[in-house]
């Protein structure tokens, strides 16, 4: 099996649905983007950022109660976590990023085991 090198520290099966489904070609530029941004995450904590999500496809996303306008669903979006840093924290450390104009600005929501982060190009912020 292929598996293309997205940036120094993430690769395109990482984003594979959890169905088994991989990325369309249609999306890979969307997921690029996000895996540069998780790039610039991943060299400031220096630490592995562990992608829990990825990509979704529609049938996988209806099945787990996904938003209907999921950004997982057009590749734009990552569920992750570091080891040893608690969600709150990410989602801060985060968010410095996008303001010091680091990472793209997107939605970030904060779960109690793990961040999500998109490159919708907007503002989202929520907490579950």
């Amino acid at each position: 099996m292929i598996d293309p090198q997205l940036t120094k520290n993430f690769h395109i099966k990482e984003w594979r649905c959890h169905d088994g489904t991989g990325v369309p070609w249609n999306l890979v530029e969307n997921v690029i983007k996000c895996a540069t941004n998780l790039q610039v995450l991943r060299d400031e904590v220096g630490k592995a950022v562990t992608l829990i999500s990825g990509y979704r496809n529609k049938t996988y996303n209806t099945k787990i109660d996904g938003s209907r306008n999921s950004q997982h669903m057009l590749g734009l979006a990552a569920d992750i976590r570091v080891n040893g840093i608690r969600p709150m924290e990410l989602a801060s450390l985060i968010e410095t990023l996008i303001k010091d104009g680091r990472m793209m600005q997107g939605g970030l929501g904060t779960y109690s085991s793990f961040v999500h982060y998109d490159c919708r190009g907007t503002k989202a912020r929520w907490e579950r």
